[in-house]
């Protein structure tokens, strides 16, 4: 029987738990950029690779040394470039428990608790937005995912309506789709349009003004 209270892991996650409090101290006062150039850094990380293993505490010792003065403290209240940082405490801790529990949370069979707490966060995010109970919904890691499933959901219903089924049919001979936005949209909405094969020239950017706001 594995008994946890013995594990070789506990040592490592105390040590880890350090390297994390010293980390999240040095957000009032450290420097928010990165200080260390891309040159260090990579000669720094340009060991060849092991064939043999290495000692845990010897591996998250180097990954803290390494690294330290090449990391952006985006958690710290002084940063303000991009809509990134800033987790709350519970964010924070909750995200350390995700990774302890490992699930794969694919579908309910895999990992029932973290499905409903999907559907959770589904039923709060729709109520918050003041979106149709009956709506679906996708949690994305990022920007650029949420871009491909948003515009692959719109180029679903948008040549549905036109009597074109793409998933049956694909791209070849469908109407053609134009994805009218702003002239500052994020560059992941190119990206995403050639994902899904609709070509970057469907995108028509339309005007901004000083503000931001559309003409």
């Amino acid at each position: 029987m594995h008994d946890p209270g013995q594990s070789t892991e506990i040592p490592l996650l105390e040590q880890t738990l350090a390297h994390a409090r010293d980390y999240l101290a040095s957000l009032a006062d450290g420097p928010v950029a990165a200080t260390a150039s891309l040159q260090t850094l990579r000669a720094r990380f340009a060991a060849a690779l092991q064939e043999g293993s290495l000692d845990p505490a010897r591996v998250i010792g180097e990954l803290v040394e390494n690294t330290g003065d090449g990391l952006m403290r985006s958690a710290s209240g002084r940063f303000f470039a991009w809509v990134i940082g800033g987790s709350l405490p519970a964010a924070l801790a909750a995200d350390w428990l995700t990774s302890v529990w490992d699930q794969n949370a694919a579908i309910h069979a895999c990992s029932p608790a973290e499905a409903v707490i999907e559907e959770t966060c589904g039923a709060w995010l729709k109520d918050l937005l003041q979106l149709p109970a009956a709506a679906s919904f996708a949690l994305v890691t990022g920007s650029q995912t949420a871009h491909t499933v948003a515009l692959a959901a719109a180029r679903h219903a948008l040549l549905a309506r036109a009597g074109w089924n793409v998933e049956e049919d694909g791209l070849w001979g469908a109407p053609r789709v134009r994805v009218l936005t702003s002239d500052q949209h994020h560059g992941s909405l190119q990206r995403a349009l050639r994902l899904l094969g609709l070509g970057r020239r469907a995108l028509v950017s339309l005007p901004t003004d000083a503000r931001g706001r559309l003409g």
